[in-house]
């Protein structure tokens, strides 16, 4: 058999005990299954079952092991990755006892976060993580020297290389550290140019594959990278709008959440994730073909507390309508709400509509009146609103558009314009 395919076969474990208990335990194997499947990994068997309690050693039974043990060498593999967080010497005990290499949650996690990385500070970042994982597990890494040496003379080799390999790691953690507080330095000086340049800065958050760089794509007119697989965003983007007449709001794409993200993670992620501390408004990303919608947004919500964004305003984005018939479900306490599909470009209108209207206290739409002795309020018009119509008259200009009521009280101080009529439209605040 190919030596490259036999690496990436893996066999998969999962219990229901130590899960999250308002989480579905088939959506949360579903979700472990499409994780591992990120990894381009081949997933030949897969135990799910349920237990009582947890084995201290192992972590599961030996019964449960043994069976795990049998399929390893009926298919010739050799990995195992657990959807649980185990501890160190969980997982150098399962290792001994499998004589197969373990992977666990945190450990698969890191994996496609290190796979998708891309820019300079994610890629430090990740590396951070992954060192901070590392560190509590080098030992596992030169245990068979120490069996070399028997039993006098314990302080050989392997327990030397095993000190030397912490106290590189030790450093090499501080040395990225250091870094990535210069470059957090740096990104606090672009945040506070954003707000001192008056701009709305608008945050897109959301369950890993929602469907948010797929939306930023259509609000913004970039090109980021987009896929039906989680975290395909690592890296957070900041681009403007690309809404004629709202240039000042910024909208900022960010990696997706998921329910269990390692502390280390959060850890590592907190300064990119300060950019939504700083946002004045958070679309929240809800794909309404996910049948767990509501404990994922119990997840992303619990995060947000985690970085200190929880009493920032949100305008909940019902995603990916083109793949359902009817959207047969409410989320509780939740005024601002818009259906659409960021893939087909539905519904994408009125969401500019609503963020403008948050970025602009409200937006006025109507007719304004402008005679010819201001081509200035005019340009100003077409800088600061959306054109619907333009008439010219013997006197002067009738302009049909829609605009922010913050910036139409500073038009109308000027003599030579007024407003001929208007209808209600998103006047009240989020």
């Amino acid at each position: 058999m190919n030596e490259s395919k036999i690496l990436n076969e893996v066999i998969i474990v999962n219990s229901s005990l130590g899960n999250l208990i308002n989480l579905n335990a088939n959506e949360i194997f579903s979700e472990f299954k499409e994780l591992v499947s990120s990894t381009s990994a081949e997933i030949i068997d897969e135990f799910n079952f349920h237990q009582k309690t947890i084995n201290a050693k192992y972590f599961i039974g030996k019964g449960k092991l043994e069976e795990i043990k049998n399929s390893l060498i009926q298919h010739n593999c050799s990995l195992v990755i657990f959807n649980h967080d185990l501890s160190p010497s969980q997982e150098r005990n399962i290792e001994g006892f499998l004589n197969s290499r373990v992977l666990d949650r945190t450990g698969l996690i890191l994996d496609i976060f290190a796979r998708r990385a891309s820019s300079h500070i994610g890629k430090m970042q990740v590396e951070l993580a992954q060192l901070s994982h590392l560190s509590t597990r080098l030992v596992r890494g030169w245990s068979h020297l120490e069996r070399q040496k028997g039993g006098i003379g314990l302080r050989g080799p392997g327990e030397t290389q095993l000190e030397t390999d912490r106290r590189l790691v030790s450093n090499r953690i501080k040395s990225i550290k250091k870094r990535l507080i210069k470059s957090h330095q740096q990104k606090n000086l672009n945040r506070y140019s954003r707000k001192k340049g008056r701009n709305h800065i608008v945050g897109i958050v959301g369950y890993t594959n929602a469907g948010k760089t797929t939306l930023f794509n259509q609000l913004t007119g970039s090109n980021e990278f987009e896929a039906d697989k989680m975290f395909a965003t690592l890296d957070t983007v900041t681009r403007k709008n690309l809404t004629p007449g709202s240039e000042s709001i910024i909208y900022i794409d960010t990696v997706g959440f998921i329910s269990d993200l390692p502390t280390s993670l959060i850890e590592s992620f907190k300064a990119t994730l300060d950019d939504l501390k700083s946002a004045d408004l958070l679309l929240h990303v809800v794909d309404v073909n996910d049948r767990a919608f509501e404990n994922k947004i119990f997840e992303v919500n619990k995060t947000l507390v985690d970085i200190g964004a929880e009493n920032i305003p949100q305008i909940f984005v019902k995603n990916k309508v083109d793949l359902v018939e009817k959207i047969d479900f409410e989320i509780n306490n939740v005024v601002n709400s818009v259906n659409v599909s960021a893939k087909e470009g539905i519904g994408i209108e009125l969401l500019k509509d609503l963020v403008s209207s948050h970025a602009n206290r409200g937006l006025f739409k109507g007719k304004l009146f402008i005679d010819f002795k201001n081509p200035n309020i005019r340009a100003k018009c077409f800088k600061t609103a959306k054109i619907i119509k333009e008439i010219s008259t013997n006197s002067g200009w009738e302009i049909e558009l829609i605009i922010g009521n913050y910036d139409l009280k500073k038009l109308l101080i000027s003599d030579g314009i007024k407003i001929i009529n208007s209808e209600e439209y998103f006047q009240e605040k989020l």
